[in-house]
């Protein structure tokens, strides 16, 4: 059987928690939606704000929504390098001793002392597409991808749950490295 999957190419952006919302846009405010993602229920915000590192900052990083328990920035290495971070390479979620940034917003800003990452290529499976094929949680895959800079992108990691469409996710720096855009197909070989 082939498995072939649809590819996400994720720019930088931010996830907020709730209290950072309200520090960086007011008490109470609520993120608005600009467009629906790939995930059930989350899209990019039309919310943005500006992140400041030891060594450049970016003007405009828009935030997905709906906010989360912990402020978390994913950017590419090539950003990390931009801000003068050293973001470690990281599921997400995964931000304990990873660099920290500042933020700012209308209303205010906040430092985290942690929250950066690169984070690492996986692929979102519901649990029947994972089932169907055989894949477990935290597997480790092997996926193909074609064209004129075709290349095979090694330790892509499997997140199985019933909340999520089968979707792979890679960052600016691999897409371009591999002139990949988004919707193209990718095959997973093993």
């Amino acid at each position: 059987m082939e498995k072939k999957i649809t590819v996400g190419v994720s720019a930088r952006h931010i996830h907020l928690s709730q209290e950072h919302v309200e520090v960086l846009f007011g008490k109470g405010y609520q993120l608005t939606e600009f467009k629906p993602l790939s995930q059930p229920g989350q899209f990019a915000a039309n919310e943005t704000v500006a992140v400041v590192g030891a060594k450049g900052s970016f003007p405009k990083v828009r935030i997905l929504g709906p906010a989360r328990k912990a402020t978390q920035l994913e950017v590419s290495r090539t950003d990390s390098f931009a801000l003068g971070v050293k973001a470690p390479l990281r599921e997400s979620g995964d931000t304990a001793g990873s660099a920290g940034i500042t933020i700012q917003g209308p209303a205010g800003e906040v430092t985290i002392e942690e929250g950066v990452i690169i984070a690492a290529r996986h692929i979102h499976f519901h649990t029947s597409d994972a089932e169907k094929w055989g894949i477990a949680d935290k597997q480790k895959l092997r996926v193909r991808v074609g064209g004129d800079r075709g290349v095979i992108f090694e330790n892509v990691i499997a997140r199985v749950s019933p909340d999520f469409a089968l979707d792979m996710h890679i960052d600016t720096d691999e897409a371009n490295a591999a002139a990949v855009n988004n919707g193209d197909i990718a095959h997973i070989i093993d």
